[in-house]
């Protein structure tokens, strides 16, 4: 994660284990692999070694936006979960729903980036964010999230890249 940049620009210290990422196309998420936003655009299976009876948050952000090499929106929300139980995402809290990688034509490589850091108590918040809004998504920083709940580094992490392809149009109608 380091020689890809995530560490400075999103976190300060490498996370301690990798997330296994996989999605329902069949891909599977290496430390850095291109893949496309056809293969990435629907919800995938996150796991990581936890630990029985903690809570998780796990984040999923693009600091690349608009581009990498201007990255002035940085960082876009695509995904956040808190007070999982476990490494059980599904019975955690949606706080963004899923929404995934859709890089504009002609800005090259994205990096999408899976933090997953452990709680040290339960999140209150009624706070969610639609998977058809970029309101909350724009601008938000993982570390921004590390300092608001005292999170220690993360504890899994992992990440691809993605450029454009003919399925991002599909994905930014949905997203007002």
């Amino acid at each position: 994660m380091d020689t890809a940049g995530i560490i400075p620009d999103i976190i300060d210290v490498k996370p301690a284990a990798k997330a296994t990422v996989s999605y329902p196309s069949g891909a599977q998420v290496e430390l850095g692999k291109e893949l496309t936003p056809t293969q990435v655009k629907d919800q995938p299976t996150v796991t990581w070694e936890a630990d029985a009876g903690s809570l998780y948050t796990l984040l999923l952000v693009d600091p690349d936006a608009p581009s990498r090499a201007d990255p002035k929106l940085r960082e876009i929300l695509h995904w956040a979960v808190i007070n999982i139980p476990g490494n059980k995402v599904a019975d955690g809290q949606v706080l963004a729903e899923y929404v995934g990688a859709a890089p504009a034509d002609g800005t090259g490589l994205h990096r999408y980036v899976f933090l997953v850091f452990k709680q040290n108590d339960k999140i209150t918040t009624d706070k969610f964010i639609s998977k058809t809004t970029r309101e909350g998504r724009v601008s938000v920083k993982a570390r921004d999230y590390i300092a608001k709940y005292s999170f220690g580094g993360p504890v899994a992490g992992n990440f691809f890249q993605a450029q454009y392809d003919d399925y991002v149009p599909t994905l930014r109608a949905q997203v007002q």
